[in-house]
């Protein structure tokens, strides 16, 4: 396996393993937890490679 493949599968249980503890949260403190996770994927995908061309 890759680099770039392990890294991305640990992003994704990474991912999972965040969904998981939201889910067991009690449902009053679930939509801060989702907007929180939804504010760090918005600053990961906008500090990634863009591209250009488009």
């Amino acid at each position: 396996m890759s680099m770039d493949a392990a890294e991305s599968d640990a992003r994704r249980e990474d991912l999972l393993s965040a969904l998981e503890v939201i889910e067991q949260q009690p449902l009053a403190e679930r939509a801060g937890a989702y907007a929180a996770l939804h504010d760090e994927l918005a600053r990961r995908l906008e500090s990634g490679p863009r591209d250009h061309q488009a």
